[in-house]
């Protein structure tokens, strides 16, 4: 089906289930403005379609579901234009987002291979989440300057102890055993099952589809063992005790993470930081929505997201230069600037939002 159809959003209806298929596979499927639109209308053309009980996500190709947004796009409105082309798409990202979570029949996404960033933002809100042991999951913003968004810091302030704390300011992937320890899945399904998979999905019950192919061990993680350290050094209050913590500790996986940090943009680390502690207490996914909206905004307006960008992607020096360079001199006026209220501008999705879950 996607060898000549070059629609980046592909639409088939199998039975008693509709699939979506992000079709950009050469671009890892990454997301643009137009693909989220096209997501969005095929929801509301389902939501009330009788025929449709089910709607699953997978991704065209062998590499992976979702490696994020099309960030090189960003990077060009941020350096040359007015920051409005990318104010428009974090918008309907962001409400697709919420959509999705809030989806009132089932939305099954397949996350095998590479889920980044924004290919996160369109799965781990599903009602069901599937990973296999090919699953690399990951926010890795604060590497390019910037923070993470779509429901990240919503989904990775849940995460058990300090768990989510060391994936955002790391940025660092996780596999299948991970992703359901830190609940950014729900599922495990190998690989070479998933054709099966989808062939049943067509016949619901989506519960008994599940039960004949789900595999209750996945293989193993790292998190789970690393949980001591990491929930004793992410505690801390600021990202500079945090190094100092990850440093002065005896596991050399910790003392890698502050070297991992310390090459990160410090307004991202310390930016994030404060989001995540933020969502903790904010309550529901729009209303963290609507912060990251606003953190998003703030960052198109500050010199790392283009820096970051140009250094990983676009010249690919892997040479950032942040500014300000070190965490010392990122003081708190300068993060505090990240969460100013946007007035008329404001995404506005807690007003109309809900902490419920729908039932199915």
């Amino acid at each position: 089906m996607t060898g000549t159809d070059h629609r980046p959003v592909l639409r088939d209806v199998r039975g008693r289930t509709a699939r979506l298929t992000l079709n950009r596979p050469r671009a890892l499927n990454a997301l643009t403005h137009p693909m989220v639109r096209a997501l969005d209308q095929a929801l509301t053309d389902w939501e009330h379609d009788p025929a449709v009980e089910t709607v699953v996500l997978t991704g065209a190709g062998e590499r992976g579901l979702c490696a994020g947004g099309d960030i090189r796009a960003i990077h060009d409105d941020a350096r040359d234009g007015d920051g409005s082309t990318s104010a428009a798409f974090w918008r309907d990202e962001y409400r697709l987002n919420a959509r999705i979570a809030r989806y009132p029949k089932p939305y099954v996404a397949l996350m095998d291979g590479i889920v980044m960033g924004g290919g996160v933002g369109i799965s781990a809100h599903a009602a069901v989440r599937i990973v296999t042991e090919r699953s690399r999951i990951a926010m890795p913003e604060t590497g390019i300057g910037f923070v993470p968004d779509v429901g990240g810091t919503y989904l990775l302030s849940l995460a058990p102890g300090e768990l989510g704390t060391h994936l955002a300011l790391t940025g660092a992937q996780i596999g299948a055993s991970d992703a359901l320890l830190c609940g950014l899945a729900d599922h495990y399904v190998p690989s070479a099952a998933l054709p099966a998979l989808l062939d049943d999905l067509a016949a619901p019950p989506l519960r008994e589809v599940l039960h004949r192919h789900v595999v209750r061990q996945a293989p193993p993680g790292q998190l789970a063992d690393q949980r001591p350290w990491i929930d004793a050094c992410y505690a801390a209050d600021t990202v500079e005790e945090i190094v100092g913590r990850l440093s002065d500790h005896g596991d050399p996986a910790a003392k890698e993470a502050a070297g991992t940090l310390l090459a990160k943009s410090p307004t991202a680390l310390k930016v994030t930081l404060a989001a995540l502690r933020r969502a903790r207490h904010l309550g529901s996914l729009e209303a963290v929505l609507d912060q990251e909206y606003r953190v998003s905004r703030a960052a198109l307006a500050a010199p790392d997201l283009v820096e970051g960008i140009r250094a990983q992607i676009v010249d690919k020096d892997r040479n950032p230069r942040w500014s300000p360079p070190t965490l010392a001199e990122v003081g708190d006026t300068h993060v505090a600037r990240f969460f100013a209220p946007l007035g008329a501008e404001e995404l506005g999705l807690a007003p109309s939002g809900t902490t419920q879950e729908v039932p199915w």
